[in-house]
């Protein structure tokens, strides 16, 4: 496959000249246009029951499967609001855990699941959720982050507390748990709700500098 283009300031898209035979998955939404000789259907990664633990993610049952039937034929996809995309090379940085809406596309091997949070706790009050996407395998996943990224690499043992919201993924090595954010006036005035996320290496996080609002997919066909 070329190598992808990632083009825009605001609100990047992703570019991608494809083979004939070649598929890649995106998700639910994110088609901004398609060559002739592309086409898409939506499927379920992992079958009936990853469409169970796709819906308790909150990312709809299925994905959007795009397959090429012409080589250099090209298909651009999008986040559904203003941001920045970021490559996650699976070979070098090893699996991840994206947050919901953070996901935008997997090219090559690249393992599609949803796993429960390790920590109920981080789930319900640090703003990871309860689910998470899970991506392994040996290719590459784009991640979309609301506004721009911000990111670490944090060593053994260091610690990153990131806001409610602003966690779009981190490698599903690390561990994260919820920290209180302390005091009535933080509580009630801070903005941050009850806990944030509490990240510990080592291991590769993605910030977004915006929080991720709900919004519907755009329509597609």
């Amino acid at each position: 496959m070329p190598k992808p283009s990632i083009e825009g300031v605001i609100a990047q898209t992703l570019r991608l000249g494809m083979r004939a035979g070649e598929t890649i998955w995106a998700s639910k939404g994110a088609l901004v246009g398609i060559d002739d000789g592309i086409d898409w259907r939506l499927k379920v990664p992992g079958g009936a029951g990853g469409a169970l633990r796709r819906g308790f993610a909150g990312e709809g049952l299925a994905l959007t499967l795009v397959e090429c039937s012409r080589d250099g034929a090209e298909v651009v996809l999008g986040g559904t609001q203003p941001g920045k995309i970021e490559t996650w090379d699976l070979q070098t940085d090893g699996p991840l855990l994206a947050t919901r809406g953070a996901f935008l596309a997997g090219v090559g091997d690249v393992d599609i699941d949803v796993t429960i949070a390790r920590r109920a706790g981080a789930a319900f009050f640090g703003g990871a959720g309860l689910f998470l996407q899970r991506l392994s395998g040996t290719g590459q996943v784009f991640i979309h982050a609301a506004g721009d990224f911000l990111e670490r690499r944090l060593q053994p043992g260091e610690t990153l507390t990131v806001s409610t919201g602003n966690l779009a993924a981190f490698g599903a090595d690390l561990d994260y748990r919820i920290r209180g954010v302390g005091g009535c006036r933080k509580i009630l005035f801070g903005g941050e709700g009850l806990f944030m996320t509490e990240l510990e290496g080592p291991g590769r996080v993605l910030m977004q500098s915006l929080k991720r609002h709900s919004q519907s997919p755009k329509p597609q066909g």
